[in-house]
């Protein structure tokens, strides 16, 4: 699926805090806290895949169902797309651009989901909440703590609405490895040689493979 090694360790990270924005249509979260949103639901994610752990080992594709009604609804996918197309946004035209943003996000849904194979109970610490009244963007910081190897830094990137005052994730950084960043490095040259509906072609097809648990 073109990801390299740092990415693996986004998405590894990304995988341990269900990208830390997600939770079920019913779930009780805060959206108008960044801090509490992303804690909140990392606990409702984790509690889901270990209830349907057995049904999830039966049929691993289940996890792409999970990413995309747990997640998808508090990442800003769309932002992180145009993010990704970058530079080459004007040379793009409104069609093309309105084709990628739903075949990037099903690519995420299928990165996650695959990365939730390698999620076996780690533990997460929470940075302590900062004042964001007077901010639109704030990383929230996390540690992911594994018994014999040294904590895993991770800061997401968390941005406020301008209209509505939600909060939405657009973007991780594990070990200071922006995951917006190399998405855009990895697809940029690629628009930019080939075309924007070429690129979007080649994430629908990556988007189809199912998810295998690897021994």
């Amino acid at each position: 699926m073109m990801i390299n090694n740092a990415m693996k360790k986004c998405f590894f990270c990304l995988a341990l805090l269900g990208f830390s924005i997600s939770v079920s249509a019913t779930g009780d979260v805060d959206k108008k806290d960044p801090y509490q949103m992303i804690k909140t639901v990392a606990e409702i994610t984790f509690k889901r895949f270990a209830d349907e752990q057995v049904a999830i080992r039966a049929e691993p594709n289940l996890l792409k169902t999970i990413v995309r009604e747990e997640l998808m609804p508090y990442i800003n996918y769309q932002y992180a797309a145009y993010k990704v197309i970058g530079s080459n946004f004007k040379k793009t035209n409104q069609a093309d651009r309105a084709e990628f943003v739903p075949a990037f996000r099903e690519y995420l849904i299928t990165a996650y989901a695959q990365v939730f194979t390698l999620y076996d109970n780690q533990k997460v610490e929470f940075a302590p909440a900062e004042d964001f009244a007077e901010h639109r963007v704030v990383s929230v910081d996390t540690s992911v703590i594994e018994p014999g190897r040294g904590p895993i830094n991770i800061s997401f990137r968390v941005r406020k609405h301008k209209k509505t005052g939600d909060w939405k994730a657009y973007d991780m950084v594990a070990e200071g490895v922006s995951l917006l960043d190399s998405k855009q490095a990895e697809l940029s040259g690629l628009i930019r040689q080939k075309g924007l509906a070429h690129v979007t072609e080649m994430l629908k097809e990556k988007s189809a493979k199912s998810i295998v648990f690897k021994s």
